[in-house]
């Protein structure tokens, strides 16, 4: 009975039985002791008790706590001294193993987590919700305060704060890492994971002002970061940090660098996903902007071969005016170069801006600008007009190109109607050459013929007529005498070239009047000055050849006197126009110049004229005057200040002394001449 229980208790070697030469049984540890009838008890008990009862807790899965309690309850017990120390070894190999148990357990669930991860990464196709995923997963498998992460910027070279888990600081979450800089700048750098146990002192790292002001407010110490790689490249950095000094373990440096890993090909394939789904918009997007473009064309082209039948079939700007209208659904209004209104349809009168019509010249677009859409009508580079859209608010690409493509058909319109009028024009020009020409020259002219010829091109020569030079710099002369073309139709009269310069013939009879108004408006279309010498009125062709050189001197003299860029008769030019008219008006002259002096001497019967007379006969002097008129300086003062009331402040200048001396001596002519006489 006793043997069995022996054999059963454990192995002989510790079973504590005599030895074989009949020594001592050994130690009481190892021996059984007799029981009171003299049976010895089972050897060895109390220590292969405490085994047992360890191997029991570690297989109930007990915490260390308990198995490491398990000598001092020996010790309770009553188990011999000898046999505590056997306990405590076995103790020591309980607890190594719960070690290798729990690091089993923990690097089991540590992969499960990642496995997890990694589900929950590739389950996910935003990019920023996989960067907040995986931040917020690396805090919780390394336990720490914060986790952030850092991408890379290639342009700016250095690593930017993208996502954070657990901060509090404004300043730490917009921190940018410049390579080197710092922990996150030397993982970027370097590719490799580095730990700091406080990184406020540790000296290992290059620490600038602006990272560690951030780190600070926020309070870190430990803090590891882990590259994200993919490939060779490193794409960012993953931080695990606490707000104590912390030791990271190289499990924890392999796990938060498994989940960089991880992390890394997941934002690679979110990123990849959304540049995917990008590109899909901007397909979808450009298909429906090609079906849409496709669209217009056709609309656009339709409207573009309804306008150009239109006007082959002869249309006027009026017919094609009101198209564009109905296409556009507003109101149209097609104006000249100049603004004149060349056709209307469906619209009250409106004029287009200049500063809109410039833009639109200067871009080749339709601009919109005062509740109306403008859009210059060109010929390559030049300008031929402009056309106005007036009731829509807002234009559709497709209906603003429509309106564009209307431009052009305008411009093909306007010239061809250009093309009419310069082949009439050189018929006209004709006529004006020929009745320019000096009859006494030409054997061959013929007055009556001419007159004729002007009828039938509506130009009615009994009326009284006026006869324009225009002149500009050279290289506008081509347009400005499409522009006085354009005048002269309107006016019904006739232009060409004489001469190297402008000719105008129109109905006037107030010639120095067309003259400025031709010099200003010419001047605005041109953008440029214009000078404008003009003579008239006349009646009859017999009298236009006179009147051409007149105006020709006329011009001319506008230059010598830096007065170009004016318009103005020979009359308008004081003496120097009566010197270069052929057909002075010398009463005319005097009349302008000295008329308030005469009128006030034949309504009151004064001395003005006279004493202005001596007054300048004797040099201007008041002492010589006086005696020439036997009358007292005093009288003569008073008699020149009435001069000055009558023909102004600036009567006694150098340039109206010279103009009223000079009508003084040809009013004494005059009279001579007619027996009158100078009054005594």
């Amino acid at each position: 009975m006793t043997a069995d229980r022996s054999a059963g208790a454990g192995s002989p070697a510790r079973s504590g039985t005599p030895a074989a030469d009949g020594g001592p049984a050994g130690s009481p540890a190892r021996t059984g002791t007799a029981a009171p009838d003299g049976i010895p008890t089972r050897p060895s008990s109390s220590a292969e008790g405490a085994a047992r009862r360890l191997l029991g807790l570690l297989a109930a899965d007990a915490p260390a706590e308990e198995l490491a309690s398990q000598p001092a309850r020996s010790r309770a017990a009553g188990v011999p001294a000898p046999d505590i120390a056997g306990v405590e070894r076995a103790t020591e190999t309980a607890l190594s193993v719960r070690r290798v148990l729990d690091q089993h357990r923990r690097r089991e669930a540590e992969l499960v987590a990642l496995f997890d991860t990694a589900g929950d990464l590739a389950a996910l196709r935003d990019l920023d919700a996989v960067l907040r995923a995986i931040v917020r997963r690396a805090r919780t498998l390394l336990g720490s305060d914060v986790a952030y992460l850092t991408l890379h910027d290639p342009l700016a070279r250095d690593t930017f704060m993208r996502v954070t888990d657990g901060s509090v600081s404004a300043a730490f979450q917009q921190l940018r890492l410049g390579m080197g800089e710092g922990l996150g700048g030397l993982v970027a750098q370097t590719a490799r994971p580095y730990a700091s146990t406080d990184y406020r002192t540790d000296r290992r790292y290059r620490h600038t002002g602006t990272i560690d002001d951030g780190v600070a407010e926020e309070g870190l110490r430990g803090i590891l970061g882990v590259p994200l790689r993919l490939g060779e490249e490193v794409i960012g950095v993953l931080f695990a940090a606490d707000r104590t000094p912390r030791e990271f373990t190289p499990d924890a440096i392999a796990l938060l660098g498994s989940l960089a890993d991880h992390a890394a090909v997941a934002i690679d394939g979110a990123r990849l996903l959304e540049e995917t789904r990008s590109a899909l918009t901007r397909l979808e997007a450009a298909n429906a902007t090609a079906r849409a473009h496709a669209e217009a064309l056709h609309v656009a082209s339709d409207a573009h071969d309804r306008l150009t039948r239109l006007v082959l079939r002869g249309a006027g700007i009026d017919d094609v005016a009101a198209e564009i209208a109905a296409l556009l659904r507003g109101g149209v209004a097609v104006h000249d170069t100049d603004g004149s209104e060349l056709a209307r349809s469906g619209t009250e009168p409106v004029a287009p801006s200049a500063e809109t019509l410039t833009a639109s010249r200067t871009d080749g677009r339709a601009i919109h600008a005062d509740g109306v859409w403008t859009s210059a009508v060109l010929a390559g580079s030049e300008s031929l007009g402009s056309i106005v859209l007036t009731g829509r608010s807002e234009l559709p690409e497709a209906d603003r190109r429509l309106f564009e493509r209307a431009a052009l058909v305008t411009a093909m319109l306007l010239l061809m109607r250009r093309s009419v009028a310069e082949t009439e024009d050189r018929v006209r020009g004709e006529l004006l050459d020929d009745l320019l020409a000096d009859p006494a020259a030409s054997p061959r002219w013929d007055g009556g013929s001419l007159t004729l010829r002007a009828r039938r091109l509506g130009v009615h020569l009994s009326r009284p007529h006026a006869v324009a030079v225009l002149d500009s710099e050279p290289a506008l002369r081509p347009r400005l005498a499409e522009e006085t073309a354009r005048r002269a139709r309107r006016l019904g009269g006739l232009a060409g070239i004489r001469h190297g310069r402008v000719v105008l013939l129109a109905p006037s009879e107030a010639p120095g009047a067309l003259a400025r108004t031709l010099a200003a408006d010419l001047a605005r279309a041109l953008g440029a000055p214009v000078t404008a010498g003009a003579a008239g009125p006349g009646h009859g062709p017999e009298h236009l050849a006179a009147l051409h050189a007149e105006a020709l001197r006329c011009v001319t003299a506008l230059h010598a006197l830096d007065r170009t860029g004016e318009g103005a008769d020979i009359a308008e030019l004081g003496f120097i126009g009566v010197l270069l008219g052929d057909r002075a008006d010398v009463g005319t002259y005097v009349e302008r110049v000295l008329g308030p002096v005469l009128a006030y001497d034949s309504t009151r019967g004064t001395d003005l004229l006279r004493t202005l007379r001596a007054y300048y006969d004797q040099g201007g002097s008041l002492s010589r005057a006086k005696d020439a008129l036997h009358v007292h300086v005093n009288t003569v003062v008073q008699r020149l200040d009435r001069v000055a009331q009558l023909l102004g402040p600036d009567w006694n200048t150098p340039a109206r002394a010279l103009e009223t001396h000079l009508a003084l001596r040809l009013h004494q002519l005059t009279r001579a001449e007619t027996g009158a006489g100078p009054r005594a």
